[in-house]
């Protein structure tokens, strides 16, 4: 039953992909100024978009989330365009955790047990600490993180806590960065790209710490 289940979202996913693409739809996501004039004309109903495209975004990996969160903080400033970004990238991963979590852990535990297991990943607290840390690197997958978490024993509450601690920073300056565009402030521009080019190396500084902890010990 859980094959069939999950055989029927991956054509859906599938069919989905090709309508958008089919219908240009994918071009307008990609297009940040298109889509914030397009969320900004649906006044009440923009915030709800923006929270639909960010979580179909990160359950479906093809569909980019960068534009989205552009556009959020154009349209709605600093605070609200994150809080938007964030509700939606939130609920979508917790979707793609459900989704893994429902269809393919059983399924691996029956089949590998105990030997895919990775001593150091087998604590709930270290689990956290790899997908917090994931969301602050900018080139590794989302999405992959979310289902992978789901086929691992950690338990609902850590795994939103730890994306939603880890999306933070990327979300608000995606946001600060969309909304300086608007207002063309070349200086916040720049700074907004130097603070996220510094979130990519926190994740290396913090494996150095502990790599020289765990040497002196």
């Amino acid at each position: 039953m859980k094959f069939i289940t999950g055989f029927i979202l991956v054509i859906l996913f599938a069919g989905l992909y090709l309508y958008l693409h089919a219908t240009s739809t994918l071009q307008i996501l990609l297009d940040q100024q298109l889509l914030h004039k397009i969320i900004e004309d649906l006044d009440f109903w923009g915030p709800f978009l923006v929270i639909i495209l960010m979580c179909g975004a990160i359950v479906m990996s093809p569909i980019p989330s960068a534009p989205i969160a552009l556009a959020s903080g154009a349209a709605y400033g600093h605070f609200w365009g994150t809080i938007y970004v964030l509700i939606g990238a939130e609920l979508g991963a917790i979707i793609a955790f459900s989704i893994a979590r429902m269809l393919g852990y059983e399924a691996m535990q029956k089949r590998f047990g105990d030997r895919i297991k990775i001593k150091w990943l087998q604590s709930d607290t270290h689990l956290m600490l790899v997908v917090g840390l994931s969301r602050l690197i900018p080139f590794i997958s989302f999405d992959i993180v979310s289902y992978a978490a789901g086929l691992t024993s950690l338990s609902y509450l850590r795994f939103a806590m730890a994306t939603l601690l880890g999306i933070i920073p990327a979300s608000f300056l995606l946001a600060h960065f969309g909304s300086e565009m608007v207002t063309s402030d070349l200086s916040g521009m720049l700074i907004t790209i130097l603070l996220l080019g510094g979130i990519t190396g926190i994740p290396l500084i913090i494996g150095i710490v502990i790599r020289k902890i765990r040497a002196h010990r």
